[in-house]
């Protein structure tokens, strides 16, 4: 008689953007309730056939953590596994294989991770498999700050006041995950794939550091707006593929820096304004859609190549160009550039980050480029025009910044400015008014939520 092999009994937490193993809620609830944990991670095939750059940084930041995480399972005497193509394929690969008695995730939010999700969670149940997710990358998500009569805040002060009124500092306790290790499936370690196989290639990737210092976070407030000096947490790349938990972020702003904790909120803010409008490629007042955009790839080029003759710019576009990363005062002077003075759609400057930053994250990349361009949730008001000169001077007044990333500034070598300011000014509130001016009450469908 033919010998039946019986599966192996194991239940699954699916690794997506909670790349550690401290602090890891879903891993808790799995480990804790479940047991015989198998770590799973995909790379997922609909998300990388998208990445323009073979040496896309990203990858290159998640394989190294993948990496990391393999090293420490294996001391654990367990290991990840590390899959590469469609989930639902390889989650149907899951089911022939194992005979698996749950699967734990972590909340993800985005559009396309919400259909993903619901895809999968319908394949388990045919199969019996039940599909727990859990709340992990905020303290608050979706529809859990909402204003008294239930409609979702799109201003972000009152939302933020709403905020810290339901806040509770139990909310910031681990979970301890780590203390749990031993419920994890034992094996020896399986085999990571490389970056080859995985199309892409090494980069020149340098990873911020694994936590922030207590006496960045005391002075945070003073000089998180100055390019030049080491004045931010640098923690967006480690938040954004959940390297670091956000409650341990938390639990330091509190006694260390409220303002930290308030740009922690802003990023809840916008994440909660793509779960209740998840129309991203849209402007969010749709008065704003009607403006008429000036299409000159030549203009948008030299804005990507940092060869604007705005030195702020110039060093902000370079900065991001090199590193995948850019201080977020710049990013605010950079964004506002291309919509206002050059009046290009911010759905390309969206993109171009969406393709360069190592922390690219929808919910706030939109969020603040629509922000900028005045045709967001708590926009800036599109007359509200920064200066880039002025920026600078206040700023980066001893151009530090600037020569770092521009050092042939002052040069005969350096860019003439491609726009004058007030010029640029003056077409831009022009434009926009006109554009503007048949918006009136009634005519769009979210009118009344501002």
């Amino acid at each position: 008689m033919k010998t039946v092999h019986a599966k192996p009994r194991v239940s699954i937490h699916w690794l997506r953007r909670d790349l550690r193993l401290n602090d890891n809620h879903g891993l808790f609830r799995a480990l804790s309730e479940h047991g015989n944990v198998l770590p799973l991670f995909i790379f997922d095939t609909h998300i990388l056939g998208r990445l323009e750059d073979r040496a896309d940084r990203r990858v290159d930041f998640i394989h190294r953590a993948l990496s990391q995480l393999q090293e420490d399972l294996a001391q654990c005497g367990s290991t990840l596994r590390v899959e590469h193509g469609a989930p639902m394929e390889v989650w149907k690969r899951l089911l022939v294989e194992y005979d698996i008695t749950a699967v734990t995730v972590n909340h993800d939010h985005e559009p396309y991770a919400l259909a993903r999700d619901e895809a999968i969670a319908g394949l388990l149940k045919e199969h019996g498999v039940p599909f727990h997710s859990f709340k992990d990358i905020s303290i608050f998500e979706r529809g859990e700050i909402v204003k008294d009569n239930g409609e979702p805040y799109t201003v972000y002060t009152p939302y933020m006041r709403k905020w810290w009124a339901a806040f509770d500092e139990e909310m910031t306790k681990a979970y301890p995950s780590a203390e749990h290790l031993g419920h994890l499936l034992p094996g020896s370690p399986l085999p990571i794939p490389s970056l080859q196989d995985l199309g892409f290639l090494p980069t020149d990737l340098v990873v911020p550091p694994a936590s922030v210092r207590d006496s960045l976070l005391m002075r945070y407030e003073h000089t998180r707006d100055i390019p030049a000096v080491d004045g931010t947490s640098r923690m967006s790349t480690l938040l954004r593929f959940g390297t670091v938990s956000v409650r341990e972020l938390y639990r330091r702003a509190m006694s260390l820096s409220r303002k930290y904790a308030n740009e922690l909120i802003w990023r809840e803010f916008f994440m909660q304004i793509l779960w209740h409008f998840p129309h991203p490629e849209r402007a969010f007042k749709p008065a704003y859609d009607r403006i008429p955009w000036r299409s000159d790839e030549g203009d948008f080029r030299a804005w990507c190549e940092g060869r604007t003759g705005y030195p702020l710019v110039d060093a902000g576009m370079r900065e991001l160009n090199a590193t995948g990363l850019m201080h977020n005062r710049v990013r605010m002077v950079t964004a506002s550039f291309l919509t206002k003075h050059l009046l290009i759609d911010w759905r390309w400057g969206e993109a171009y980050f969406a393709q360069k930053l190592l922390d690219f994250e929808l919910s706030s990349n939109n969020g603040g480029w629509q922000w900028a361009s005045g045709s967001g949730c708590d926009a800036a008001p599109y007359f509200r025009v920064f200066n880039p000169q002025l920026q600078q001077e206040r700023f980066d007044p001893e151009l530090k910044y600037v020569k770092h990333w521009v050092p042939e500034h002052g040069t005969a070598n350096y860019v003439r400015p491609m726009v004058v300011h007030q010029a640029a000014r003056d077409r831009v509130i022009r434009v926009y008014k006109e554009a503007l001016s048949d918006s009136r009450p009634g005519n769009d469908q979210q009118t009344q939520l501002f």
